[in-house]
């Protein structure tokens, strides 16, 4: 019987995991936060802003997954989703306090 080949680790693959949600949920959180921003804090028409902020969703979506990929780690990766996620919660929660 072959002896196995010693490929990555566990401990590799857990990173690659955690990346990968990070790239696709985080991305996907960050991408809807940025369009509900975008989509009600633009001075334009409902359907010009709208189509706007969907438009610039998938410039975002793709940036996360290329840092979610480019970080040093899985948890900076998840550390460098935090802060823009919760500027743009703020934001959103700002603007539907304010009256229209």
């Amino acid at each position: 019987m072959p002896a196995r080949a010693a490929g990555p680790g566990w401990p590799w693959r857990l990173g690659i995991a955690a990346r990968t949600l990070a790239a696709v949920g985080g991305g996907y959180a960050l991408a809807s936060l940025a369009t509900l921003v975008l989509a009600t804090g633009l001075p334009l028409a409902r359907t010009d802003a709208v189509l706007l902020a969907t438009m610039a969703s998938f410039v975002v979506m793709t940036g996360v997954v290329v840092w979610a990929f480019a970080a040093r780690s899985a948890a900076r990766a998840w550390a460098g989703l935090l802060p823009p996620a919760a500027l743009l919660g703020l934001l959103w929660t700002l603007q539907e306090g304010l009256p229209s």
